[in-house]
């Protein structure tokens, strides 16, 4: 008998282990949704044997929950350790070790930043999917002592002009996941009052079958109120506040850890929790009146694995133990198992730990904001968890054995890109009005009006920026969170087609292209935050993707001086159909030291100066340009980060010493698609020649080199002189000016034509 029912009041059962065969323990990690392999169960049979007894259900549903590839990186730890985690700066107080990265902003303030996935629950149920992954993301920040002050959602889906007859069983169609997690997202910043400023959103075919939903959220704290993710000490009390526990999220990071199929959406919905921005606000005010009262020496955010996790985490991180009296912890339902409750990830939820003399006056606060708050436990001076459940021992472990004692190097193979470069000279008009009403260009306005982005009022550079009501995008958003006149710039940037084609060159590209964007609106790039969403990491060639993209943004960050402050790896983003492109989405924070002089795209008047910055080459791999013609390259742009450091130190010097009125950074579809934005976003027209580039026209037109801008200035003979001057290249291009984008000898495109290409290209698809 592999159950047996324990003689207590409710519902417990001895798991034997000892007694069974290796069939036996992968039957029980199956039966019991553990999603363990066979030498994790053996060793938690070698584990149970050594103390003479068998687990409780809910000591195993525990190990299952703290050794899920979500909760503790088993298969990233040992790569992210070799490559990335080496990469520090001295601003940087707090990186990594805590739900988020802790980053000095001024003498009093510092920022807090982290990036998450909601990967799996929202191709389940897109719109509490992804409304649930706002809310958790807001929660890592808030943890830290923080208030939250801007969100950002980069989004991943199939194409949206997928057929219906071609869309998997269990699938859901791309644009119903679309519309399902915008409107979470919507609805759940609008109402918690957080203004979502930046993102992007991505189609490919690839992420038909597993779309990916990262969410990334920046805070503000006083550096002398951050508060650690760990207890105080023993003797502390556990006080668990927030939403009541239910069934909601039950197995929701082992859900997470496995590969999706046709089953998922029938057998996985109980995995998808249930957010509530409404009590979400109310919690963070009174988190914060508590943190600013000085009353709590820890505090950690009830994500994956619920309780079970963040008691262990929270015990083990300060040398400690805990007993936990889980009959206390308030339910949304009568009847729930003591495992479902310990593992039950329901939303809304915070823990804290309170020296005894202050638990009153913390209770108060809570009930004050009528948020409920109850004392669940306390911290002992011992590394064991125990749990109670109505006087009845349910639970007795070593707190390490549990939260710390999985890791793998899994074997990888890296593939080798064979170079090909078919590209050749197409119909420049029709390629660059193509390019604008391509899905992964075209406007994102029906998306961005959604958000809220001024709430708070400290949204100095928005989303949209030019003309009103006929705004284009921007490079990044700009933040005002104090009341100095400093400020945080924010972007989100990656290229899955880069990626795919080259996982290596593809991540630097990323990275090449967060600090362009950083630069653009006159931001010194400070730090970044990482998700990295790969496939099955048991597959050798989806762990060579990993490890190859995770050494790429460890040279990039390390050569260029950038600290990765947070970050997350969602792995199993895969199904029998398809595993997503690598894609390594990448957060990064600028330093705006006077937001008044943050830069925007649009051109500002007629008759000034346009130049590019940087150097341009034949590098067409992962190209709009290939996507709209069908031709294939494989030669992924090359980046330099001591080159792209040279680049970015000289383009912040020239906008202290130079009028400079608008920029824009080089990506998707080169200086064409660059130079048609700013023109759309103002109105105004531009008369260019790009025969000093030094490549064929349409190469300086269309290839997607790293490293470049589009800058707008005064007076371009002077500003192209100061770069050359410091060993680098920039190109007098033309004027602005006219109703029409003139490049000499190529084309002629009225502002009007480019901007009804650009506006349509995705509502012909959405109607929207």
């Amino acid at each position: 008998m592999l159950y047996r029912r324990v003689d207590v009041p409710f519902e417990l059962y001895e798991i034997n282990i000892l007694d069974a065969s290796d069939e036996e323990l992968v039957k029980i990690s199956e039966e019991l949704g553990l999603a363990l392999n066979l030498e994790e169960m053996k060793k938690i049979k070698e584990y149970f044997a050594k103390k003479g007894r068998n687990p409780y259900d809910i000591e195993i549903q525990s190990i299952a929950q703290a050794w899920s590839e979500h909760c503790c990186y088993k298969s990233s730890k040992c790569y992210l350790k070799q490559f990335l985690f080496d990469v520090d700066a001295e601003y940087v107080i707090s990186a990594i070790k805590e739900d988020a990265g802790v980053v000095e902003f001024d003498e009093e303030h510092a920022y807090v930043v982290a990036l998450e996935s909601h990967n799996h629950p929202s191709a389940i149920e897109p719109y509490g999917g992804a409304a649930t992954g706002i809310g958790g993301i807001l929660r890592d920040v808030l943890c830290m002592g923080a208030q939250p002050v801007a969100l950002v959602d980069p989004l991943f889906f199939g194409r949206p002009d997928t057929p219906d007859e071609v869309i998997p069983r269990g699938t859901k169609h791309p644009l119903y996941l679309l519309s399902g997690v915008v409107a979470g997202i919507r609805d759940y910043g609008n109402r918690v009052g957080i203004p979502t400023v930046g993102g992007m959103v991505f189609f490919d075919d690839a992420y038909l079958t597993n779309c990916l939903v990262n969410v990334g959220c920046i805070g503000i704290a006083r550096k002398d109120r951050v508060i650690p993710s760990k207890a105080g000490g023993a003797g502390d009390l556990f006080v668990l506040a927030g939403g009541l526990t239910g069934r909601d999220g039950i197995h929701g990071v082992t859900f997470a850890s496995a590969e999706l199929d046709e089953k998922s959406e029938e057998e996985a919905r109980g995995a998808v929790q249930l957010g509530n921005p409404i009590i979400k606000e109310p919690l963070i005010h009174a988190c914060l009146e508590i943190v600013e009262k000085g009353l709590l020496t820890g505090m950690k955010d009830l994500g994956g694995g619920g309780l079970s996790c963040v008691v262990g985490e929270m015990s083990l991180a300060a040398g400690c133990g805990a007993e936990v009296w889980l009959e206390k912890v308030p339910l949304k339902e009568k009847g729930m198992a003591p495992w479902e409750i310990w593992i039950s990830e329901s939303q809304e939820r915070m823990m804290l730990t309170v020296k005894p003399q202050h638990v009153d006056e913390v209770l108060y606060i809570f009930q004050k904001w009528d948020v409920p708050a109850v004392v669940v436990g306390r911290v002992t001076d011992d590394k064991i968890l125990r749990i109670y459940y109505h006087g009845h021992k349910i639970y007795e472990m070593d707190i390490e054995f549990v939260v710390s004692a999985v890791e793998y190097c899994r074997p990888y193979t890296s593939k080798k890109v064979e170079a090909v470069d078919e590209v050749r000279e197409a119909d420049c008009e029709k390629t660059l009005l193509e390019m604008l009403s391509h899905y992964n260009v075209a406007s994102r306005e029906w998306i961005i009006r959604q958000y809220d982005h001024e709430v708070r009022a400290s949204t100095v550079v928005k989303p949209l920026q030019g003309r009103p009501n006929m705004e284009g995008h921007g490079d990044a958003a700009v933040i005002r969170p104090t009341e100095s006149w400093k400020g945080l710039a924010l972007t989100a940037d990656v290229n899955p087609w880069m990626t795919k084609i080259d996982p290596y060159w593809g991540t630097a590209s990323a990275f090449d292209e967060m600090i362009r964007n950083l630069v653009a609106v006159n931001a010194t790039p400070h730090s970044f935050a990482d998700c990295l969403n790969f496939g099955n990491p048991e597959k050798p060639e989806r762990m060579g993707e990993f490890v190859e993209s995770v050494k790429a943004l460890g040279w990039m960050a390390r050569n260029f001086g950038l600290p990765c402050v947070s970050g997350n790896v969602s792995f199993y983003n895969e199904t029998p159909h398809a595993s997503v492109p690598p894609t390594p989405t990448l957060m990064g924070v600028g330093v705006v030291e006077d937001v008044r002089k943050a830069i925007t795209v649009d051109f500002k008047r007629k008759g000034s100066g346009i130049v590019l910055v940087g150097e341009t080459a034949r590098e067409f791999g992962g190209s709009l340009y290939c996507a709209v013609t069908g031709m294939k390259s494989t030669v992924v742009p090359r980046t330099s980060p001591e080159r792209l450091r040279k680049y970015c130190d000289a383009m912040l010097e020239a906008f202290d010493k130079f009028k400079v009125l608008s920029c824009h950074d080089v990506a998707e579809g080169g200086i064409a698609v660059a130079i048609a934005e700013m023109c759309i976003a103002s109105g105004i027209g531009c008369s260019v020649s790009v025969d000093t580039v030094g490549v064929e026209p349409y190469v300086a037109l269309f290839a997607e080199s790293n490293t470049r801008w589009v800058v707008e200035v005064e007076n371009p003979e002077e500003f192209v002189e100061f770069f050359r001057e410091n060993g680098l290249k920039a190109y007098h291009l033309g004027y602005t000016g006219g109703d029409a984008f003139e490049v000499e000898g190529q084309f002629s495109i009225a502002v009007g034509e480019l901007d009804r290409a650009w506006r349509n290209g995705l509502t012909k698809y959405t109607g929207w």
